[in-house]
């Protein structure tokens, strides 16, 4: 027979452990810790996964930041419906409990019946109801605004309380009194009336720049319910005397926001005056950040759970030629050239394997002996001094298999430039630097440079494809419209168009001369070869001058 357990028992687990204490459970104890508690505010799901990684062990869903982020006044202007939305994403983006601002409840006690249950429903851990008339105004701003009627408002917190869905949900009624001008004696007669109500605490607001009305305040109430305050206005107020006069929980209740206000500001003005984004680059989050704080990782994983698997691209990497950067290429092929304590090649196939490209075969023939890595296959071309590189290309032929990168051993890019090649839907994508035109410096080998039916307009919204014409190191300038980077990208459809672009060079007698550019301008005429645009961040290391450009690139 199966048991009947309430949402509110205790079941004790293996070996007698309990289970951590729901998020309504968990705002309680907050509230009724004999240690001084801190609720931070949050205004969505991002701000929430940062107050939990900041250490707080609570949220305080701030009616006047989440109606600000909506571009809103803190007015009632957002239907309630529209906060429960955000709230939502909030509660699902944390483990903390959350303090909701429900401000007046949005209408009477009927709309506030409502309003809880579906608080419960989506994990909500509490509220706090201000005794304002609806539509409510924030409390700085004006004077003596008027406050609802004592019993009235003890019977919005009546209809909470018996709404609940959990025995730990929280009601905190928040007395308006002192914020109004209406005195103590009415906030105290206020917060007793509301306590009787079952108000679970209360939440004394003021508006002056100390602290002299709250503590007093808390003299007279003298501990009868645990007390909430929140120092937006008395800041200064050294946070140990809230302790001494025995508060329960301190709230900052709008600083997340106003902080981002504040950066947002900043950086949209450094970007318009600039109309370039190099000054703010590194002074704001990194994308990668933003993956980090919305769980990517964790869909990868879920990803490898419950999707079909696909076989992981696999990469060759053409390294066979010597290269000449003096006498560092003496004893060693370019590919092997010390780049930071790492050499060239291996920090290529280190920008594969971030990438997940894991499979590497490494086409290598000058001084062979000294191109050395651990987890790579080798394959050799001993006619590297005769041959080209798509004869090295075919050496490698039984590696292309499949998805297969394909990249130069002597060039260093961002691994963006990849991952947006390896998410492209194209068969054969190349990645082409739309500023490459051949004009960086004399270089022992001219720039592969590229026609395509369509030049890099830098508009966001020209996201149709580009298509190559030709590769070729002769274009003149006013037709390139970019530099090859000698890096591609061919699906597994892609892969067996190179196969058979490798056969027909061979049976025309042209495979050991034949260089890469020719190759991938024969396929780009029959095949369809798209060309991606990159605005730099690579590399290709010819000379000396590259090379102490290459230990600075990162």
């Amino acid at each position: 027979m199966s048991q009947v357990v309430s949402p509110n028992m205790q079941v004790l687990g293996p070996a007698g452990h309990r289970p951590p204490p729901t998020k309504f459970a968990a705002l309680r104890n907050e509230i009724r810790s004999p240690t001084l508690s801190f609720l931070m505010e949050a205004h969505d799901g991002l701000s929430a996964k940062i107050v939990e990684e900041a250490g707080f062990r609570g949220i305080w869903a701030s009616g006047l930041t989440v109606s600000a982020a909506l571009g809103l006044r803190d007015s009632n202007e957002a239907s309630w419906t529209q906060v429960l939305d955000v709230l939502e994403y909030m509660a699902d983006a944390t483990a903390l409990p959350i303090l909701v601002d429900g401000d007046t409840g949005h209408g009477n006690f009927n709309n506030v019946r409502r309003f809880v249950r579906k608080l419960c429903e989506r994990g909500l851990a509490g509220v706090c109801l201000e005794d304002k008339l609806f539509p409510k105004t924030n409390s700085f701003i004006g004077d003596g605004q008027p406050l609802a009627d004592i019993d009235e408002f003890c019977g919005r917190i009546k209809a909470g309380k018996d709404s609940q869905l959990d025995d730990d949900f929280v009601l905190v009624a928040r007395v308006e009194a002192l914020i109004s001008g209406l005195g103590m004696e009415e906030a105290l007669r206020r917060a007793e009336a509301y306590h009787r109500a079952g108000a679970d605490a209360i939440l004394i607001h003021s508006k002056r720049s100390t602290a002299d009305e709250i503590f007093a305040f808390a003299r007279h109430w003298a501990g009868r319910a645990p007390l909430v305050i929140v120092p937006t206005m008395y800041y200064a107020t050294p946070t140990e005397l809230f302790r001494e006069a025995g508060i329960s929980t301190v709230i900052w209740a709008n600083h997340l926001l106003r902080s981002a206000i504040v950066a947002m500001r900043e950086t949209a003005a450094r970007i318009a005056e600039d109309e370039s984004l190099v000054r703010v680059e590194g002074r704001v989050a990194s994308v990668k950040e933003v993956f980090r704080l919305v769980g990517n990782a964790e869909l990868e994983q879920a990803e490898k759970r419950y999707l079909p698997a696909k076989p992981p691209a696999a990469a060759v990497v053409l390294a066979a030629s010597a290269g000449d950067l003096g006498g560092l290429t003496a004893d060693r092929p370019k590919c092997m050239v010390d780049v930071r304590g790492r050499s060239l090649l291996d920090t290529l196939v280190h920008t594969l394997r971030e990438s997940g490209v894991r499979d590497v075969t490494v086409v290598r023939g000058y001084r062979k002996e000294a191109v050395r890595l651990g987890g790579v296959r080798m394959v050799d071309n001993d006619r590297y001094a005769e041959t080209g590189e798509a004869w090295s290309l075919a050496c490698a032929r039984e590696a292309i298999r499949g998805e297969t990168v394909l990249a130069y051993g002597d060039v260093l890019f961002r691994r963006y430039i990849l991952d947006t090649l390896l998410a492209s839907g194209a068969d054969v994508a190349l990645a082409v630097d739309a500023l490459g035109d051949g004009r960086r410096g004399a270089t022992p080998n001219p720039p592969d440079l590229v026609v395509a039916d369509r030049r890099f307009s830098g508009h966001y919204l020209d996201d149709g494809p580009v298509r190559l014409r030709r590769v070729s190191n002769g274009v003149a300038a006013d037709e390139a419209c970019g530099e090859w980077m000698g890096l591609a990208r061919f699906s597994a459809r892609g892969a067996a168009w190179l196969q058979e672009e490798l056969a027909a060079l061979g049976a025309e007698g042209l495979l050991e001369s034949a260089d890469l550019p020719l190759l991938l301008t024969r396929l780009a005429a029959r095949r369809p070869v798209e060309v991606l645009y990159f605005t730099g961040h690579w590399l290709d290391v010819d000379t000396l001058g590259d090379l102490a450009e290459a230990r600075n690139f990162g």
